[in-house]
């Protein structure tokens, strides 16, 4: 970031416009962060692929090994401190690393689950002794750890858990019982972060060990995908836990839960990126070998725009989730080191891009899910079977729509976060909306000039027409508005379709200026493009316009179908026809050269038989 750039606050692009210069984008990795992915892929490739089917048919001592090996390259230890042998690396770092450790969706659970959810609880919320105990072990790869939270009735309603910890008569430990459900790495774990309710009514974390008296491992879940994971229950009767493994403060367990998924989002939008590009890669390198009515099906149109398109939104996904990283780290980099409560500030820094994390996690699924999708129907009846991996990357794919909360209550999540913060007068949402009212009620202005001007002005509409459609949802629901779903849902995609389309745009914007400058033989201002990767920019440059355009046509078209969507919900007489007319006149789009985009990006993904950006 630029001196003396301001800080976009969570929610606030919906206000706001950022500028290139501000944001991250996949352009700035240094040298540093590029070799350990290179370590990381290389890794995957030559220890973890070559023993997908023995990891497929549940070898777990195999899995722990691997992992263990892992740890021996420092990736486990990412996003420890320093001061417990760990490399406390920006969270830029710790996206790219599990983007690359994707390629194989079993390993790629467990290892998020290790290192993510089941560590980091121990790292933000640990005392000093908790973190000499169990801490040096776990980021090595001695021990494996897990995250305990879901219950056999209790899902998306995780405060609902019926677990319970009771403290003994003598004051020394507590008896923990009840079952959590769907535990990754739950055969093998260590140390399980389960939270449960002190007398029934205090939502606590605990960490405990497998040895302890009375936790018994379930068996394994038969799964439609991710099966080189281990997925079990965990069985607590009367579970002997030292009053010293409480994890946190007692009743605050929510803080945990809540704010590790927070990261576990973003870090999930970054695996299923990951994945997305490597099924894409399998999928154009069979078109072309596959040969139908006599030359290669990659020559057919049907199939360049499948690949045109998943590439764009792959672009889109890559774009997102490393915009969102890197504010993540531009706010804990003001952060002093050292201070008392240095984790307290750390988690309010990350909760404070909540809703960027749970646009990271939908988006970025819904992405994956397209091009497993496309993948399989470019295989045809191959991709229906196990003798190609198509089949597996579309099994794989179909649960990041569901953990780390479901697609549709991150969805809701969204709007809802927005409206509380609104109500704190943390956004001034009040006062845009009368402002957003304004601009939608005048004449249609001019797209601004300049490269992307057609998809700037779609944003400054798009964000518009959100807030006035907030603004009547607020002003017909109230109190109520929290428990109207269908509407939340609808705005979340207006705000999705937002920051997607925007940070494809700022980041082929920053590509094109980066390009300009390296001609010029200078390094753009602020957060700029290294040299080294400046080289050819001119290429990328056209392949990111193109990518932009192929993307922002369809989700321009998702956003506007939301957009009038919650308008139908939210409006009545006149107030429905204002909207609806604000939403028309405001969110066209000229994509003109679509077709064009597309070609150039189909071609380039069909020379080099990969993602090509």
């Amino acid at each position: 970031m630029t001196t003396g750039e301001k800080i976009l606050h969570g929610g606030g692009y919906l206000i706001e416009d950022a500028a290139a210069g501000t944001v991250f984008t996949p352009e700035d990795f240094t040298d540093e962060q590029l070799q350990l992915a290179d370590t990381t892929d290389q890794f995957l490739r030559e220890k973890v692929l070559p023993h997908v089917e023995k990891l497929e048919n549940h070898d777990f001592d195999l899995m722990v090994k691997l992992l263990r090996q892992s740890g021996e390259l420092g990736l486990l230890m990412i996003d420890a401190p320093e001061e417990y042998g760990g490399l406390d690396l920006p969270k830029t770092t710790s996206m790219l690393a599990a983007e690359k450790a994707s390629i194989y969706g079993g390993f790629s659970v467990a290892y998020t689950a290790h290192s993510g959810i089941g560590t980091l609880p121990l790292v933000y919320y640990g005392t000093k002794e908790q973190k000499e105990r169990y801490l040096g072990k776990i980021i090595t790869g001695e021990w494996m750890a897990a995250y305990c939270l879901t219950e056999p009735d209790s899902g998306s309603d995780a405060l609902g858990a019926k677990a319970t910890a009771v403290l003994t008569p003598d004051g020394k430990h507590y008896l923990l019982n009840g079952t959590k459900q769907f535990v990754t790495n739950g055969s093998f774990a260590d140390l399980y972060t389960v939270f449960a309710k002190i007398d029934r009514k205090h939502f606590t974390a605990f960490l405990i060990e497998r040895t302890f008296e009375g936790v018994t491992p379930g068996p394994q879940e038969k799964k439609l995908g991710i099966r080189g994971s281990s997925t079990t229950s965990l069985i607590l009767e009367d579970a002997k836990v030292p009053v010293e493994n409480v994890l946190g403060e007692i009743g605050k367990g929510h803080k945990i839960a809540f704010n590790v998924l927070n990261v576990g989002r973003l870090k999930l939008g970054a695996c299923v990126t990951g994945g997305g590009k490597f099924a894409f890669a399998e999928g154009v390198r069979y078109a072309n070998l596959r040969k139908q009515f006599g030359v290669t099906i990659g020559t057919f149109g049907a199939i360049r725009e499948k690949i045109a398109d998943t590439a764009a939104a792959l672009f889109a996904s890559e774009s997102l989730v490393y915009r969102v990283a890197g504010m993540i780290d531009d706010r804990l980099a003001a952060v002093p080191k050292g201070i008392p409560d240095y984790y307290d500030a750390y988690q309010r820094g990350i909760e404070d891009y909540s809703i960027e994390c749970a646009v990271a996690k939908v988006f970025c699924s819904d992405v994956l899910a397209q091009v497993t999708d496309e993948v399989v129907q470019i295989f045809g009846g191959y991709g229906y079977t196990q003798e190609y991996p198509a089949e597996r990357f579309y099994r794989d794919e179909r649960i990041n729509r569901i953990f780390e909360g479901t697609n549709e209550i991150n969805r809701m999540l969204i709007p809802g976060t927005i409206l509380r913060r609104a109500i704190k007068g943390e956004i001034p949402l009040q006062e845009e909306v009368m402002k957003a009212v304004g601009r939608l009620s005048a004449a249609a202005g001019e797209a601004p000039s300049g490269p992307f001007g057609a998809e700037k002005a779609l944003l400054r509409n798009l964000k518009d027409a959100f807030l006035v459609l907030a603004g009547a949802a607020v002003q017909r629901f109230g109190a109520k508005m929290k428990d109207e779903q269908e509407t939340l849902i609808a705005l979340a995609d207006v705000a999705i379709g937002v920051f997607a389309i925007e940070s494809a745009v700022l980041r082929a914007e920053k590509i094109a200026a980066s390009g300009r400058d390296d001609q010029a033989g200078g390094i753009p201002a602020g957060r700029g493009t290294r040299p080294s990767l400046a080289v050819g920019n001119a290429i990328k440059a056209e392949l990111a316009a193109a990518a932009v355009k192929a993307f922002t046509f369809p989700a321009s078209e998702a956003a506007v179908s939301a957009a009038r969507r919650a308008a139908f919900y939210v409006g009545e007489g006149n107030t429905l026809q204002m909207l609806l007319s604000g939403i028309r006149r405001a969110t066209r789009y000229d994509a003109s050269g679509l077709l064009d985009a597309k070609r150039k990006l189909a071609a380039a993904a069909l020379e080099s038989e990969r993602y090509p950006l």
